[in-house]
């Protein structure tokens, strides 16, 4: 179930209504109905996966019991290896499979050996996949860590897992920050609830009219990359690095005021990335809860920066390195993660010496917008041959035909927009006009009833995918 789909207008309605009738009585039914609730919002894509994530939390749920009842240090690593390898394995079964088996036939036939009839399994990657395992592997080494202690109460554990706000594409939460909201009473408050609706209605401005809107153009380049010319491809890869902003922090926006809704806080996962004066600070500011998951439990468990220099260069690199593979099972995820890795250890090199200003700003952006051309780009090729067109060929800038030209201009005026909202955010402080604005009441409620038409103006409707739904 898509959250820009009419199921979704009916659904979630009708269990905020459930769930809050419950307010009064036991904390066991409220977590009852977001359990019975995530359960359909999942199997609404699939009924199948609803079988994985059930087996994957009652692996986790059980591992994390009996960390907690071993005597010995062996022990306990022995069982957190039951759930790493389990979780690892079933990840690496259904996302990575079909990679693994075509890169060993594509470098097989680089050197002569033809192996083409390979027969393959027929495998759909279950939806959220990559974030549910995340999270409940951050449960496990928790506990063997001594951070948490494991629940016992497996259906608040289960609503964990599954809770749908975040269960397809993130925020990927920490057991220690999430689990407890769900053993503990929650208040319904009008703030809580009005705080919701506001990111729920940015969030989908975001999403419908910034990433929809961009696209159009995006999509119509990038799979025709062979029909432009450079300052098209240059054009394309910056509207797309609004698309995927769009996009993603859209959805974050969306479940995190949808949590709201339910009485529950999630992090933050997004902050005004674009405005970052280097990489590494770029990666504070971006998809803060993956970036921090690596941090915690694959880059510090390999020494971090504390250990020798080309030590703690091979860390970032690897680190990054798996992410781009986390991100996606195709190689030109691989070299997107592999070049911002290199892009950290080339700063750490500079002795990390940017200094802020719109300088900075602009040449983080084009180094970020540069690496962007992998991850967008149908195919390792394809990203190549954009980068020898911007760089050989600059031609004419194409700006569409017929439908395309309006999509162009929307997404454009939609990108100028947030870009105002998000200076308004990050530099002007409150004696500006736009501040006191947004301070009022009144000021407060034009804007977002101004969001509102903008989605139902500007908005592309039709269930168009969420990028992070394919990782």
């Amino acid at each position: 179930m898509y959250f820009n789909s009419f199921d979704f207008l009916i659904f979630l309605p009708i269990v905020f209504v459930a769930y809050w009738l419950f307010q009064k009585g036991k904390l066991q039914f409220q977590n009852i109905i977001l359990l019975v609730s995530s359960y359909i919002f999942y199997g609404w894509w699939d009924y199948r996966f609803l079988a994985l994530i059930a087996l994957s939390t009652l692996v986790d749920y059980l591992v994390g019991i009996r960390i907690s009842l071993c005597d010995t240090q062996k022990l306990r690593k022995r069982w957190l290896l039951v759930s790493v390898i389990f979780n690892l394995g079933v990840l690496s079964f259904f996302k990575y499979c079909h990679f693994f088996i075509d890169s060993w036939i594509d470098l097989c036939s680089s050197i002569g050996y033809d192996i083409q009839d390979v027969t393959t399994l027929s495998i759909i990657l279950p939806v959220g996949i990559s974030f549910y395992t995340f999270q409940t592997m951050s449960y496990t080494i928790d506990i063997y860590r001594d951070k948490l202690g494991p629940t016992r109460d497996f259906i608040s554990f289960a609503a964990f897992v599954s809770f749908f706000p975040q269960l397809v594409a993130g925020p990927i939460e920490r057991a220690t920050h999430l689990l407890p909201q769900f053993l503990e009473k929650r208040k319904y408050t009008r703030e809580s609830i009005s705080y919701g609706i506001k990111l729920i209605i940015w969030g989908f401005f975001l999403k419908l009219v910034v990433a929809d809107r961009t696209a159009i153009y995006v999509n119509s380049v990038y799979n025709n990359v062979e029909y432009h010319d450079g300052l098209s491809l240059v054009f394309a890869t910056i509207l797309f690095a609004f698309q995927i902003y769009g996009d993603f922090a859209g959805y974050s926006l969306i479940a995190i005021g949808t949590a709201k809704l339910f009485g529950f806080d999630l992090m933050t996962n997004f902050k005004r990335p674009y405005f970052s004066t280097s990489i590494h600070e770029f990666w504070n500011r971006w998809h803060i809860s993956l970036s921090t998951w690596f941090r915690d439990y694959l880059y510090i468990p390999l020494g971090g920066n504390r250990v020798g220099r080309y030590r703690w260069f091979f860390n970032l690199f690897i680190t990054f390195l798996i992410s781009g593979l986390w991100h996606g099972a195709k190689w030109t995820f691989v070299i997107w993660g592999a070049i911002n890795g290199i892009y950290l250890i080339i700063e750490i090199l500079c002795n990390g010496k940017r200094r802020k200003g719109v300088f900075n700003v602009i040449s983080t952006f084009c180094f970020i917008s540069f690496a962007w051309i992998f991850f967008r780009a149908n195919s390792v090729g394809d990203a190549f041959y954009i980068i020898n067109k911007i760089f050989t060929k600059p031609g004419k800038l194409y700006i569409g035909s017929g439908d395309d030209i309006a999509a162009s201009i929307y997404a454009v005026l939609a990108i100028f927009l947030l870009v105002i909202i998000e200076l308004k955010r990050e530099y002007w402080n409150n004696n500006t006009f736009v501040a006191v604005i947004t301070k009022s009441e009144f000021g407060r409620m034009f804007i977002y009833a101004t969001l509102i038409y903008l989605i139902l103006y500007l908005g592309v409707f039709g269930h168009s995918q969420f990028i992070y739904f394919q990782f």
